[in-house]
């Protein structure tokens, strides 16, 4: 059972910044990729960063230069550290476990429960 779990959400002014964390074990992180989802209210999911287990990365252009994701190969964690929020941001953030597919998109595989991140004044 693959367990992912995340935390660091909440409410931030529009220009604020918060920090995302996702903890999974040994195995999982250090044989796979992971990745940043969301879903806003009423729409459906969409990729906002993914980081490969060479540290290549890759970014919705919706947040480039605002967010970064990082893995700690220490800790077996990834964070997504977000600047310059903005409402728009406002959604249910999960953390996924995943695979490259052969055209080097990201494929989630694994869900955490996802946390929720308000942007607003």
């Amino acid at each position: 059972q693959v367990q992912l779990v995340e935390s660091g959400g909440g409410l931030v002014q529009p220009g604020g910044s918060l920090r995302l964390s996702c903890a999974t074990s040994t195995i999982v992180f250090s044989m796979n990729d992971m990745g940043w989802f969301r879903q806003p209210p009423g729409k459906e999911r969409e990729l906002v960063a993914a980081v490969a287990l060479g540290g290549n990365t890759n970014y919705a252009d919706s947040v480039k230069g605002r967010f970064t994701i990082s893995r700690d190969r220490g800790k077996n964690l990834v964070y997504l550290q977000m600047n310059s929020l903005k409402p728009e941001d406002t959604a249910v953030y999960y953390c996924t476990v995943g695979l490259r597919s052969s055209t080097g998109t990201y494929d989630p595989r694994y869900w955490g429960q996802g946390t929720q991140v308000t942007v607003a004044s």
